[in-house]
């Protein structure tokens, strides 16, 4: 017999048991039963709901550990920063810069200025000087020629009035009325010529020692100019306070360290050369595991750059606020300062601030607790509740809701204070959903297509 007819034969017997198994389940309904009773059997039959999945409660030590990420920072740092001088415009161009991580010692230069604008302002101020010691000296030359003249002028007035007084005619019997009165007049004009050279001697003198005062002004102000330039060229040299590692400061618009070319103004902060001796570790936790963050809880920090070694720590601070790391995204964090344990930074071997570190802070930590999986807790009425299995229970039919108490929770598991002992079977779903049929097939009527679930079963919980 050929393998086709033998094929054909197989299939042929394989359909003849299925028909005489759908009789038999047919048979078995009690007399009556409706075409809608059949059909639903033949579902049920076909398509029975799937075991509930369980997991036993446990005692053993828990321990919540959250997950962070960061880098190592010093304790203490000095600030490299733009010399304080008041310069004509208050700003200095960066002609040279260390580069960034650069060990350096106390005295070494880090940053370097371009002389081109302070060595034009010294040149411009030392012109302004010259022309006013100039401006000067010629104001100094006029008044005292135009103080000469008007004495002279006014030493003539002088002579005029004595004559007039000497020379004056006042006896009637010899000189006529208009030759008294004629010599009266020139005593008076005399005396006046006199009077007038001594007033404008005297304005002249006082105008002329304001004009020389405002030169003055000009020249200490030139000289002033004059100091700050020299000072600004002494100043273009930026050393190192103390040894370290320089790191430069990249709190700016753009993120950017210093650069050649840059302009930067007095005070501003250019680098930091950080302690090496004293180090700790800021690392960011996400808002949602930050539960239970307090300092003084324990800690482990690995270096990137060193797989598989962890160091202790404990958490020093806590900022008070979540914030985003990056400009715009809605995940906040927290940061954590973790201080290490003294004498780790001896064993940690050659480090730098910036390097990247992974820790693991633990937040809460329980001996002999229960533990089960948070898929077995849910919520129902406002509360939580697990559901347990009766003893020699098998199907979801099998479950009763527990009230329960809840501890702190971690990754995947959550410790129950009461409500359950060790050993006891949790369901991984609700058994009511578990308990009700699939959907029905299309064409299926639907007054059977979801059969009523048992006393008890209407309406699911929720985890929480």
């Amino acid at each position: 017999m050929s393998a086709r007819r033998l094929l054909g034969l197989g299939l042929a017997i394989a359909a003849v048991m299925a028909v005489a198994a759908v009789v038999a389940l047919l048979a078995s309904l009690p007399p009556g039963a409706s075409a809608a009773r059949r059909a639903a059997g033949r579902i049920a039959a076909r398509d029975e709901p799937g075991e509930v999945p369980v997991a036993a409660v446990e005692r053993r030590d828990f321990i919540q550990q959250v997950p962070a990420e960061g880098n190592l920072r010093a304790v203490r740092s000095t600030a490299v920063l733009v010399p304080a001088l008041e310069t004509r415009t208050g700003s200095f161009r960066v002609a040279w810069v260390a580069a960034d991580g650069t060990r350096v010692r106390a005295g070494d230069v880090v940053v370097r200025f371009d002389p081109t604008d302070l060595a034009k302002d010294l040149r411009d101020a030392e012109a302004q000087l010259e022309t006013a010691r100039l401006k000067a000296a010629g104001q100094r030359s006029g008044l005292a020629a135009d103080v000469a003249n008007l004495e002279r002028d006014s030493a003539l007035a002088q002579d005029e009035l004595d004559n007039a007084r000497h020379f004056q005619k006042k006896d009637e019997l010899i000189f006529s009325r208009h030759d008294i009165l004629e010599s009266e007049m020139d005593q008076q004009l005399a005396a006046g010529k006199e009077l007038h050279a001594r007033e404008q001697q005297a304005g002249r003198r006082q105008l002329g020692r304001a004009g020389l005062d405002l030169l003055a002004i000009d020249v200490r102000k030139a000289e002033a100019d004059i100091r700050q330039a020299r000072a600004g060229l002494r100043a273009l040299q930026v050393t190192a306070p103390n040894d370290g590692v320089l790191i430069l400061d990249r709190n700016r618009a753009a993120g950017d360290p210093p650069r050649v070319g840059d302009t930067v103004w007095s005070g501003m902060v250019l680098a930091d050369i950080p302690d090496l001796s004293a180090m700790e570790a800021e690392v960011y936790v996400l808002e949602a595991d930050a539960g239970g963050l307090a300092a003084g809880k324990p800690a482990t920090v690995a270096v990137e750059s060193q797989p598989g070694v962890e160091y202790p720590a404990r958490i020093a601070r806590v900022d008070t606020l979540a914030k985003p790391r990056l400009s715009g995204s809605p995940v906040q964090f927290f940061a954590v300062t973790l201080a290490f344990a003294p004498g780790t930074l001896k064993t940690m071997g050659t480090v730098k601030p910036g390097q990247r570190v992974l820790a693991r802070l633990r937040l809460e930590e329980r001996r002999g607790a229960l533990v089960a999986p948070r898929e077995a807790v849910f919520q129902l009425g406002g509360g939580n509740v697990v559901y347990r299995r009766h003893p020699g229970a098998l199907g979801g039919l099998g479950f009763e809701p527990v009230p329960v108490a809840l501890g702190p929770a971690g990754v995947g598991t959550v410790v129950i204070e009461r409500g359950v002992a060790a050993g006891d079977l949790l369901a991984l779903r609700d058994p009511a959903a578990a308990a009700a049929p699939r959907p029905a097939a299309p064409g299926t009527p639907a007054s059977i297509a979801m059969p009523a679930l048992p006393p008890g079963r209407a309406g699911g919980a929720v985890r929480p």
